[in-house]
């Protein structure tokens, strides 16, 4: 269980995922209430967690309406892309990045990692990210401030290098046993759990390029499979929610 990333399904949890799953993620609370009813869930436990979350500032509440903040706005544009990944055709050319500011602070090298994991960069040594050039997305500004990009080829087999970049063979595993888990779930509350594992592990797909990955390769599959539990979560919702 702990492999998959199960965490244990709660009030925030609850509300944070159905609002990251609407657009546009803004919800009144007595939606969010019925909500949590569909998983058992008492009302009391929602109201107290919607309080909570604002204090936290994960959200605002205006009216009687509850919508994310700016941060989780983000995250949510993070989600819609590891969905529906913004791919283009594949040349062979590489991105690269070579980290040319000095003197970097420690917050600035902390929010420099983690924006080239959100571009779903690797680092092939320290200062030095890439990947395949088929992705389109901006670079935030703590790359553009900090990096120079470059376009190059390798001379080695691009796949050999891509691997070595990458570990497939270990997010194919984890991709085999959600597919199997979620595939296996029946009870509402079993599969919203399993489908939050397999959205976090779409976060984590380096959108290779069909050329570089494993035969076999699951992405689209998973992609397939969650896309289906989103529709029919959907359905649940409009049918004992928003009625």
């Amino acid at each position: 269980m702990d492999s998959l990333e199960i965490r244990p399904l709660t009030a925030r949890s609850v509300v944070l995922s159905t609002l990251l799953g609407v657009h546009p993620p803004r919800l009144p609370a007595r939606y969010l209430v019925r909500v949590g009813d569909l998983f058992g869930i008492a009302e009391g436990t929602i109201r107290v967690a919607l309080s909570r979350m604002v204090a936290a500032g994960d959200l605002v509440q205006s009216g009687g309406t509850y919508a994310l903040t700016e941060r989780l706005l983000a995250r949510q544009a993070r989600q819609d892309e590891a969905r529906l990944p913004p791919t283009r055709p594949w040349d062979g050319a590489w991105e690269i990045a070579v980290i040319t500011a000095e003197r970097r602070p420690a917050a600035d090298r902390a929010a420099l990692r983690q924006a080239m994991s959100t571009l779903r960069l690797a680092e092939l040594r320290e200062g030095t990210w890439l990947r395949p050039a088929n992705l389109t997305r901006p670079r935030p500004e703590p790359v553009v401030r900090q990096c120079t990009f470059l376009t190059g080829r390798p001379e080695e087999d691009p796949a050999v290098l891509a691997a070595s970049l990458w570990d497939l063979d270990a997010w194919t595993a984890k991709a085999d046993a959600l597919r199997t888990a979620l595939a296996g779930a029946t009870a509402i509350a079993e599969r919203f759990t399993y489908a939050a594992a397999v959205l976090r592990h779409l976060l984590n797909d380096p959108l290779l390029p069909p050329s570089l990955l494993p035969a076999g390769w699951p992405g689209p599959d998973l992609r397939a499979r969650y896309e289906a539990f989103e529709a029919d979560f959907e359905q649940l919702l409009t049918t004992h929610v928003l009625a």
